[in-house]
């Protein structure tokens, strides 16, 4: 699967994003999805998700699908 580098890195979410393969794009996709259902389904009161990385996530994929669809 998929890892995100921890936030002692450099490289910024986005880039970290653009560097991984498509699978491993999707998984990290899959990975927070769970994340945020298991955290809904806890009522986690003081563990709070960043929707911050889907946003990006799907960013990534939807250039990814234009870009191929053009060429």
């Amino acid at each position: 699967m998929g890892q995100y580098a921890s936030f002692s890195d450099h490289a910024s979410l986005e880039e970290q994003v653009k560097s991984l393969a498509d699978e491993e794009l999707l998984d990290f996709w899959e990975e927070t999805q769970q994340l945020a259902k298991m955290l809904d389904l806890q009522e986690q009161t003081d563990v709070e998700y960043n929707p911050e990385y889907e946003r990006v996530i799907l960013q990534e994929l939807q250039f990814r699908t234009c870009f191929k669809v053009q060429f």
